[in-house]
């Protein structure tokens, strides 16, 4: 098994309380009805959650997402994904906690947009 698949499968076993707030949020087709799938592992990195459809990636950044080093590297990957034709949107914890609701107007405006590229 790819290495990067059998890492989203442990994933998946341990998301965040964020990420498992959003994943109530997104999953079931929710939000824009569009489906959205979490810990996928595409292009050699795993991706929090991932519209196939809209090809657009959703991150939840912790705490650890602050410091210069940890900014370099997200936008390094996020370099990488733009460059295969996928669009990263990201998200703090603290975002998902406190505004949910904003959260997920954002996710969906960026659905409708993504549809009329």
């Amino acid at each position: 098994m790819d290495r990067f698949k059998a890492r989203a499968r442990e994933l998946r076993k341990q998301d965040t309380s964020a990420e498992a707030r959003l994943w109530q949020a997104l999953r079931n087709r929710r939000v824009g009805g569009r489906k959205f799938r979490r810990q996928e592992a595409i292009e050699g990195y795993v991706v929090d959650f991932f519209c196939p459809a809209a090809k657009l990636v959703i991150e939840v950044d912790g705490a650890t997402h602050s410091t210069e080093q940890e900014l370099a590297r997200d936008a390094y990957r996020t370099r990488a994904r733009e460059r295969c034709g996928l669009h990263v949107i990201r998200f703090t914890n603290h975002e998902i906690h406190t505004n949910l609701d904003g959260v997920l107007e954002t996710i969906l405006a960026e659905l409708e947009h993504r549809v009329h590229l």
